[in-house]
């Protein structure tokens, strides 16, 4: 039974009543929920506000929807804009909450596409998408501001940027002025090089301390925390270990006071561990994962199969939800 002393993981179902102290150089240790700081408690226990009409306080899908000819497993699929409207309006139907338009592969070894291009892969299809007025927030998934403008122009809610603002100067001021939701993502170097043997002192803490800035610095430039989703970036520029150093740490993200967002869907880690060398058959590995990420209070997936992860989370709900055990 849930003991009275204990905390919701961000207004959640998941529940708590001891926390892990991390700090570099010295040993972890467990504490009771009633010695941590005022501050401290507030980021983990406070529910999230909604992202884009999107509540927060049960699992969240984002749909991918790569407008490219070659993201690692679905490149040129869904490239033309028919094709990516009924690609996205099929993923609502299988119960995505967001759709995630990307226009330039971000996986290793990837090549830059210019903004020109990249606003001519993904404007027509946003515009469709609203013209189709579908019943869920868009998502731009860039790295620059000059797209990110035209996506948020066109109708995206959801600023979706690998490198947590960094990569354009613009796209913070961008942030700060347009206020879209922004979605922070830590990785390690350019997707050309990024897998390039990645180092880190503390791949948990590292990552936790850079996105702790990168929101500081967003809240700093006008965007609210409220806005703000981070992301630990399972797969950029990190090795199978880092990977899965992140994820068993994934709860420690909630210290950020933001929905955390979980993306492994189809990621090499996945091969490599379960032998599966077709990315488009690693659903039950990245749905795997997914369950792990819910029962550490994380909010939203982003993911490809739809229909495995909402089926399997319907199950976790079902399971968990409203639940004091």
């Amino acid at each position: 039974m849930r003991p009275r002393d204990a905390l919701s993981l961000a207004g959640g179902a998941v529940w708590f009543t001891h926390c892990e102290v991390l700090s570099r150089g010295h040993t972890s240790q467990i504490i009771p929920v009633s010695e941590l700081p005022d501050d401290v408690k507030s980021h983990l226990s406070s529910p999230r506000a909604p992202i884009a009409g999107v509540a927060m306080d049960k699992p969240a899908i984002m749909g991918v929807l790569n407008v490219t000819p070659d993201s690692f497993s679905d490149g040129g699929q869904h490239n033309d804009r028919l094709g990516a409207i009924s690609r996205a309006m099929q993923m609502i139907g299988q119960g995505a909450d967001i759709i995630d338009v990307g226009g330039e592969s971000t996986r290793p070894g990837a090549d830059f596409v210019d903004n020109s291009e990249e606003i001519n892969r993904t404007i027509p299809v946003i515009a469709g998408l609203k013209l189709a007025k579908i019943p869920a927030p868009i998502s731009i998934d860039t790295r620059k501001a000059e797209v990110a403008k035209a996506a948020i122009d066109a109708g995206a809610e959801l600023f979706n940027d690998v490198t947590a603002l960094s990569f354009d100067p613009d796209s913070i001021t961008l942030a700060g002025t347009k206020k879209p939701f922004v979605c922070l993502m830590h990785a390690s170097g350019d997707p050309k090089t990024m897998q390039d043997n990645p180092q880190y002192d503390n791949v948990l803490l590292d990552v936790y301390d850079y996105l702790s800035t990168r929101v500081d610095a967003c809240v700093a430039a006008g965007v609210p925390r409220k806005n703000i989703i981070v992301d630990p970036g399972i797969g950029f520029g990190k090795t199978r270990a880092h990977n899965i150093a992140l994820i068993k740490g994934l709860s420690l993200f909630h210290g950020l006071g933001c929905p955390v967002l979980l993306g492994v869907s189809r990621k090499r880690f996945i091969g490599e561990i379960t032998g599966e060398q077709d990315a488009a058959k690693r659903a039950v590995g990245s749905v795997a994962v997914a369950l792990n990420g819910l029962s550490q209070g994380v909010q939203i997936i982003r993911c490809h199969d739809v229909t495995e992860h909402k089926q399997a989370f319907d199950m976790w709900s079902a399971m968990n939800q409203g639940s004091n055990t």
